[in-house]
């Protein structure tokens, strides 16, 4: 898989051999679970989401229909759907379309109106997974990632990141320091 986002047209890449075999070409592959394109868009990994947690919403609907108590259809929903919808989404949610965020949000009201019950959106998880893991990252002196959060003189705020590029704003770690940030002048 090639990534480039140059702005020439047509660039022709050579095939890459290795041991006398070429390598294939791919627009997109699994890695960890996670569908990564060449474009590095996340539309192709989130459709493959929503259409696993859409698949599971039937096994909540048959859980409603033999009347489990409502705290069952959470923890049912918690376990198998949440857990499909947010899985690795500090890696993806920053970068994902407003169409991508809407079918997934579909789901999880979908959810809801199943369960009778109001759920966690999938922003606020996002948030609170990247506060949480921003965190660890701060008080673990030893992460390979510790000095990316500095702090200013002042000594209550992390110094921003600087961004070139809307990509590279919404990515994790400038997210993160913007959580950080704005727990701190809430406290």
């Amino acid at each position: 898989m090639i990534v480039d986002f140059s702005t020439k047209q047509e660039r022709n890449y050579q095939t890459p051999v290795i041991n006398e075999c070429p390598v294939e070409r791919v627009d997109s592959f699994k890695y960890l679970g996670v569908h990564i394109t060449q474009d590095l868009s996340w539309s192709c990994h989130i459709n493959t989401v929503v259409k696993k947690a859409r698949q599971r919403l039937y096994h909540l609907r048959r859980l409603r229909d033999f009347q489990l108590p409502c705290k069952v259809l959470r923890n049912f929903y918690s376990c198998t759907i949440e857990s499909i919808l947010a899985g690795n989404i500090l890696t993806w949610f920053g970068n994902s379309t407003m169409q991508d965020r809407r079918a997934l949000q579909r789901v999880v009201r979908s959810a809801e109106r199943t369960i009778r019950s109001e759920l966690p959106d999938l922003h606020s998880i996002y948030s609170r997974r990247c506060w949480t893991k921003a965190r660890k990252m701060v008080k673990d002196l030893s992460h390979p990632n510790n000095r990316l959060f500095s702090l200013l003189r002042s000594g209550k705020r992390f110094r921003s990141l600087k961004t070139n590029t809307e990509r590279l704003r919404r990515s994790f770690f400038p997210q993160a320091i913007r959580s950080l940030n704005h727990t701190t002048t809430q406290y």
